[in-house]
């Protein structure tokens, strides 16, 4: 349990001081990214101020993210958001989309190539950035939601399994052996995103056919979720041992994914047509994912924040505190403070939020540092500069808002 003593009321979940602090850093850090678009609408990799860095590849999940950002932006009033999401579009539409093959590249290079491969992951991100914009009424949103919804379905949906296979080749002609939980996490996101948006609850059953499987494999493995696996999908526990701060595919376990694991599965269970048995079963299995991944990584090395990366029987392997850990905590807190009532878990969410502000939050030139040491000072290595907006605004939204619903619908719907 964390340690809690009488935090101040604007970290009180439930506060008007609490949606002061929130719906302020919310509109912070849109502000922050307004500089994204490149002239085609693929996003720039933003630095530390703000200020695009344009020696680096404009990646279609980045352009995603932010097209989301700013769609949520619409829907809270934040001046210019429309415009930024119209050029979010215009780069998913045109140059990040291989029109010869079909769906999207990774991303496009500084000198206008492409990068090879076609992944799950950034196409999970097509479909939510398209969800959201589909709900604002942005031209051409229709359009690329229908486009990504028929090449996830064609290419990533093992419809056989009830998973999102990884990556093939550009030419959708080979299908890679590894299979991942990332890619399938940010897909029960888009599904459920997908769903809320368009009414097909077909998507919806296909989150819940992840999620099956995630938990049996989280139970089974003391709530520590195996992220990598064979194409016969076999944990691969040893997967990246020498890689092991790898961005996307680190070796071991995330405590940062088990957290925002509990959040979806919490958010399908709320909306999901299935009896209260069954819903409770769920909510009591994001708690036991939740506690695992604060047990383990929380405080873990003497300093706050949350590591990484632990091992299979929770030592910590790389100690750096991700921001993105943080925002996914905050979002899960509030949710299972909301759903469950305990107060455990409104400790949790102060703690989150004060250490927010003082670590992770830059005062200074805005949106959040990306990465910070087992000291809490900045590191550089896997996250340099802020690249996108995406975890820390939901974090600002998501606790102020319905926890059954995506978030979008959720703020839509007020």
């Amino acid at each position: 349990m964390a340690e809690q003593a009488s935090p101040e009321a604007k970290y009180q979940l439930g506060t008007p001081e609490n949606k002061q602090f929130l719906d302020e850093q919310r509109e912070s850090l849109m502000a922050f990214g307004h500089r994204f678009p490149s002239p085609g609408g693929s996003s720039y990799w933003l630095g530390d101020d703000g200020t695009p860095w344009t020696d680096r590849n404009r990646e279609t999940w980045i352009t995603c993210r932010m097209t989301h950002v700013y769609s949520l932006g619409v829907l809270v009033g934040h001046p210019g958001a429309a415009e930024l999401v119209d050029a979010g579009l215009k780069g998913l539409r045109g140059e990040l989309h291989d029109d010869a093959n079909g769906g999207w590249y990774p991303a496009v290079t500084p000198t206008g190539d492409y990068t090879p491969d076609k992944q799950a992951y950034a196409h999970a991100f097509v479909l939510l950035a398209a969800s959201s914009a589909t709900l604002i009424g942005r031209p051409g949103a229709q359009e690329l939601l229908d486009d990504a919804e028929e090449i996830f379905l064609k290419y990533f949906w093992d419809a056989h399994e009830g998973l999102s296979v990884d990556t093939w080749n550009t030419e959708f002609t080979e299908l890679d052996p590894y299979r991942g939980l990332n890619a399938n996490m940010h897909s029960v996101e888009a599904f459920l995103a997908v769903a809320d948006v368009t009414g097909d609850e077909g998507w919806r059953d296909r989150a819940g056919r992840i999620i099956a499987h995630v938990t049996k494999w989280a139970s089974e493995n003391e709530w520590r979720i195996p992220e990598h696996f064979t194409s016969d999908w076999k944990p691969a526990l040893e997967f990246n041992r020498d890689k092991p701060d790898d961005q996307f595919k680190p070796y071991g376990a995330t405590p940062g994914h088990g957290i925002e694991w509990a959040r979806l599965i919490t958010q399908y269970a709320l909306s999901a047509k299935i009896d209260e048995a069954e819903k409770q079963r769920l909510v009591d299995i994001a708690e036991h994912l939740f506690a695992r991944a604060v047990a383990d990584g929380w405080n873990a090395d003497g300093a706050p924040g949350i590591v990484y990366t632990t091992d299979w029987e929770g030592k910590p392997v790389v100690h750096d505190r991700m921001h993105w850990t943080l925002a996914e905590a905050i979002n899960t807190s509030s949710t299972l403070a909301r759903v469950t009532g305990k107060d455990v878990y409104l400790n949790w969410y102060s703690t989150f939020l004060q250490y927010l502000d003082a670590n992770v939050i830059d005062h200074k030139n805005g949106s959040w540092f990306h990465q910070l040491d087992c000291e809490n000072k900045l590191m550089t290595t896997v996250w340099p500069g802020k690249s996108d907006l995406y975890h820390a605004t939901q974090s600002m939204m998501i606790p102020l808002r319905d926890p059954s619903l995506s978030i979008s619908v959720a703020t839509k719907e007020g």
